[in-house]
């Protein structure tokens, strides 16, 4: 099968630059808050002429420079946003106006919201099958202080504007893609057209428990469907969206294999530094072995772990009449 490669990359950024510094002379928050929560010190916002079109073209253009690629031999060009210029034109009409892209592309925006990008690029991998053509180009780019309300410090210092952009090509590559939706509005929610301003609402711990659960989840699967492992893997680039939830994946990560058999001796335990006392799966497989219970775990290093606990069905009590033996 036929995977994706990327052939080069471009990015952009507004003029502006706004540290937590400045964000706490305008919401009730402070650097020290807004660094340990998120790890983010600064963010870019667009100022006079600068849009979300206007970042994705000039990212386009720097991948399309170190790329090498004749603009006459792409085959696409898909904006990933939920910040456009216009309702229509879409932000890659705009790109193939002010690049002069050729008018035989096919050129269309897409909104997936953080997953937008991996959804461009199988949008991409699709069109690239069916086109002669060798390349398309896949940009994500948004101006969300647009749609910020900087009365809430809970998500006004998370946002920022940008752009990035790349240029595939089919290739004879690893390659795997799981997509998925969950269609809950409630953790993170933005109006759409109306008389209101619209503006980002977030409900930040229910993102951050999606976030944990799906991010290991995904990654598995990918893996599954690539036949990899863990550790052949150099690189997980994921959504930044904060350093708590990167941390915590990582803190998920599987288990090395030389550790697990020693996993349930008594005064074992991988916390020495967090007073961990070894004492806590040791009781937890006395009690299992009593119940008959069968232990299992299977690890992958840098991707999660999962125990499995299987229990004897219980065998069935006696008819009223009958005797009981052995009980």
């Amino acid at each position: 099968m036929k995977g994706l490669r990327i052939c080069a990359t471009g990015r952009a950024l507004p003029r502006q630059i706004v540290t937590n510094d400045a964000l706490s002379r305008r919401v009730d928050t402070s650097d020290a808050w807004i660094a340990s929560r998120t790890g983010i010190r600064e963010r870019r916002f667009c100022c006079g002429e600068e849009t979300a079109a206007s970042l994705a073209a000039d990212a386009a253009r720097l991948a399309l420079e170190r790329a090498g690629a004749d603009p006459g031999q792409l085959c696409a060009c898909i904006t990933a946003t939920v910040t456009p210029d216009y309702a229509s034109p879409s932000v890659s009409c705009l790109v193939q106006q002010r690049l002069g892209l050729p008018e035989e592309l096919a050129c269309f925006d897409l909104s997936a919201g953080c997953t937008g990008f991996i959804y461009a690029l199988q949008a991409a991998r699709g069109l690239l099958l069916q086109d002669a053509r060798p390349y398309a180009l896949v940009i994500g780019a948004e101006q969300l202080s647009r749609i910020t309300d900087f009365t809430d410090r809970n998500t006004c210092v998370l946002f920022g504007d940008g752009a990035g952009a790349a240029v595939v090509t089919l290739d004879q590559v690893p390659y795997a893609c799981t997509l998925g939706s969950r269609g809950d509005a409630a953790p993170l929610w933005i109006e759409g057209p109306g008389p209101a301003h619209p503006v980002i609402h977030m409900d930040g711990q229910a993102v951050f428990r999606f976030a944990v659960e799906a991010l290991p989840r995904c990654v598995r699967t990918l893996l599954e469907q690539s036949a990899l492992r863990g550790e052949e893997i150099d690189w997980f680039v994921p959504h930044q969206a904060n350093r708590r939830i990167l941390e915590h994946i990582r803190k998920k990560c599987g288990i090395p294999p030389e550790k697990i058999d020693h996993l349930f001796k008594p005064y074992y335990s991988t916390k020495a530094r967090n007073g961990g006392s070894g004492l806590g799966l040791f009781v937890a497989k006395r009690v299992f072995d009593q119940s008959k219970a069968i232990v299992s775990i299977t690890s992958e290093q840098n991707i999660g772990t999962t125990v499995t606990v299987t229990f004897p069905l219980p065998e069935p009590l006696p008819a009223e009449g009958e005797e009981c033996h052995g009980i």
